[in-house]
C-alpha cells in the first residue's frame, strides 16, 4: 500500500538542534506526527492546542516516541482572538526565537457555527485565526531568520472561491463551500505574505498534505463514514505519511530560497490559477487585517 502514501521526506540527516518550532493542532493527526519528528530531530516544540487534557496526553506520547524532553503545550483556540493573543504573549515570555511556524490546525465541513468574534467557523479558524497568529509572531520570526512559515492547505482549494459579497457566509452557508474557500484563503495568504516578507529571511510555504483519514473527518455523515472505511484504509494516507510534505516544507534545504509557493507529495506543485490571483490575495489580506483588528 506504499503507493498510496505519496511522497516521503527522505532527508534523515537534517537536525533541528537549538531550533524552536510551533505547531498548531499538534495533539492529533499530521500535527502530532510532525511534532514527533521535529522533536526527534532536536527542536524545542511548542504545541498549540484547544483542549488542555488532550494536549497533555498527546504531549506525553510525543515525548515517548521522540525521546525528547523539549516538547511544551500551550492552550490555543484559533476560534478566539483573545486565546491567540494570550498564546503569543505566553510563548514570547518563554522564548526569544522562533524558526518554524506550522499553521496546521483546522476544521472541515462542520455544521454552521461561529468563532468567539462571530466569524463563520471555517473562515474564522482556518484562515483568520492563523492570519492573526502569524502576524503576531512576525517580529520574532524575523529576528530568528532564516525562518519558515508553513501553512497546511488542501487540494480542496481547487473548488474554492472567495465570495467577496458574503465572505462570512451570512447569506448562504454550505459546509463544503466554506471549507474550500478557507483552503483557498490559506494559499492566497501564504502567497501575499511572501511578497511582504521579501528580503527578511522569512519564507512561506503552503501545501496539500494528501487525503488523510484523521479527526478532520469527524463531521462527515456517520453512514457515509462507515461505508467509506474500506476506501479510507486502502487509498487514504496515514497521518505519518500525511505529515511528510509539512516536514519537507519546514526543513528541506533545497527549497530554502523558495517562498510563496505550493507543494504536494514533497514536490513543488502548481496550484489552481485562482490561487495565484494577486489582486484577490491583496483584497483578502486587507479585509483580514481589518477583521482581526491588526489595521487599527
Amino acid at each position: 500500500m506504499k503507493f498510496f502514501q505519496g511522497g516521503q521526506f527522505k532527508n534523515k540527516d537534517i537536525r533541528l538542534d537549538a531550533k524552536v518550532v510551533i505547531i498548531t493542532g499538534a495533539n492529533a493527526g499530521i500535527g502530532k506526527e510532525a511534532a514527533i519528528e521535529c522533536a526527534r530531530r532536536g527542536a524545542r516544540v511548542y504545541m498549540g492546542c484547544r483542549d488542555p487534557a488532550r494536549m497533555e496526553k498527546a504531549r506525553q506520547e510525543i515525548l515517548d516516541k521522540s525521546g525528547s524532553q523539549n516538547v511544551f503545550g500551550l492552550e490555543l483556540d484559533l476560534a478566539s482572538f483573545e486565546s491567540i493573543r494570550s498564546f503569543v504573549k505566553t510563548f514570547l515570555s518563554m522564548e526569544r526565537r522562533l524558526h518554524v511556524l506550522i499553521n496546521n490546525a483546522g476544521v472541515m465541513a462542520c455544521p454552521k457555527g461561529y468563532t468567539k468574534e462571530g466569524f463563520e467557523m471555517h473562515f474564522g479558524t482556518n484562515h483568520l485565526g492563523h492570519f492573526l497568529l502569524t502576524n503576531l509572531l512576525l517580529d520574532v520570526l524575523t529576528r530568528s531568520a532564516p525562518s519558515r512559515i508553513v501553512t497546511v492547505s488542501s487540494l480542496g482549494h481547487k473548488w474554492g472561491r472567495i465570495n467577496k459579497d458574503d465572505i462570512n457566509a451570512e447569506k448562504d452557508y454550505r459546509e463544503w463551500d466554506a471549507y474550500t474557500q478557507s483552503k483557498l484563503c490559506n494559499i492566497l495568504f501564504s502567497r501575499h505574505l511572501a511578497t511582504r516578507l521579501r528580503g527578511t529571511g522569512v519564507n512561506t510555504y503552503a501545501l496539500h498534505p494528501g487525503a488523510i483519514n484523521t479527526e478532520l473527518m469527524r463531521h462527515l455523515n456517520p453512514c457515509l463514514r462507515t461505508m467509506a472505511k474500506p476506501v479510507f484504509w486502502v487509498f487514504f494516507k496515514t497521518p505519518k505519511s500525511g505529515a511528510q510534505t509539512t516536514l519537507f516544507c519546514a526543513m528541506e534545504p533545497t527549497i530554502a530560497s523558495q517562498t510563496g509557493l505550493y507543494y504536494s507529495d514533497c514536490k513543488l506543485k502548481e496550484p489552481e490559477p485562482h490561487a495565484k490571483d494577486d489582486a484577490t490575495a491583496e483584497w483578502l489580506w486587507n479585509i483580514s487585517e481589518r477583521l482581526t483588528g491588526l489595521s487599527h
